[in-house]
Formats: structure tokens, C-alpha cells, sequence
């Protein structure tokens, strides 16, 4: 099992800029650090026109652009259900911590970032992989853990003290 740990909330909630903040933060332990991000949005990565896409219009399953700089693997569904987060996981390579920004109903722990002010209700309630809340406003009935959402290094701490990831540095 591979450690991963996620980042859930509203949209707009802020889970991206808290992710940003994070990886260095947890570079900075000496650890390699990847991502995995869930979007309900079509999105494309590749841009008309280019050959890559236009062989994946043709029908292609597969494309994989590569370059001196990084590769990229864009795999079409087609008609295919949406794939679990296992199978996505089962094409990255192996790292210290994947962070995950969404998958808010996959069973992997979890901070949420809420945000009273902006009136939408908490995930934390329903959501017993939820183990901390970061907040940038007091709740009063937070779960187990409130965490300031402006303190990285705090969040970072609970990251690697609940998945018992020792650092090197």
C-alpha cells in the first residue's frame, strides 16, 4: 500500500493553494512528493491541431508525448467507466507520498478545507477518513483535529505524524 493522503473540500475551498504549500514543505523533509488531482470538468492537456491530438481524434487508445523535459501518457476512455483511483495509482511511480486533491469518497485519510464564511456545508460530518479540518476561521465543533490553514508546517506535521512518514532531513 502506497502512502497517500488526501485534500478535499468545496470547490474554490483553496485545496490547490494548500497543495502548492505542501509539496515543498514536504520536500523539505526530504521526501519525493507526487500528485493525483480528480476534476468532474472535461479537460484536455494536449492542444487541436498538435499531431498528439490529432492521432488521438483518429481513434488512437493511447498517445504518449515525450521530450528531453518529461513525458505525458493520455489515455482515451472512450466509452470505458471512469477508472478507480487503484488503477490510476498503479501507473505512477513509486514516490514517499502522493497527495490527492479531490476522490473526497475514496477510503485513504484526509484533511478538508473549510471555509464557514462561504455558507456551504462541511464534508467532515459524513466522512469518517476526514481526520482534520483546516480552517482559516474558528468551528467550534470541528472534528478530532482543527488545524490553522495558514500554518503549513503545522499541516504538514499532522501529514507525517498520521501516516508515520520518517524524514530525511
Amino acid at each position: 500500500m502506497r502512502n497517500i493522503f488526501g485534500i478535499v473540500g468545496k470547490s474554490g475551498s483553496g485545496k490547490t493553494t494548500l497543495l502548492e504549500q505542501l509539496i515543498p514543505a514536504l520536500r523539505a523533509h526530504g521526501l519525493s512528493i507526487s500528485t493525483i488531482k480528480h476534476t468532474h470538468h472535461q479537460f484536455d492537456v494536449d492542444k487541436p491541431g498538435k499531431d498528439s491530438y490529432r492521432q488521438r481524434e483518429a481513434g488512437a487508445e493511447e498517445v504518449m508525448l515525450a521530450s528531453s523535459h518529461r513525458w505525458a501518457l493520455l489515455h482515451e476512455l472512450r466509452d470505458a467507466k471512469e477508472p478507480e483511483i487503484e488503477d490510476l495509482l498503479r501507473h505512477m511511480t513509486p514516490v514517499d507520498l502522493i497527495l490527492v486533491e479531490g476522490f473526497k469518497f475514496h477510503n485513504h485519510p484526509k484533511i478538508e478545507i473549510h471555509r464557514p464564511s462561504y455558507g456551504r456545508a462541511p464534508l467532515w460530518p459524513d466522512d469518517d477518513t476526514i481526520l482534520a479540518v483546516a480552517s482559516d476561521e474558528k468551528i467550534d465543533c470541528a472534528p478530532k483535529h482543527l488545524i490553522d490553514l495558514n500554518d503549513i508546517d503545522a499541516i504538514t506535521r499532522f501529514i507525517l505524524s498520521h501516516l508515520k512518514l520518517e524524514t530525511k532531513s
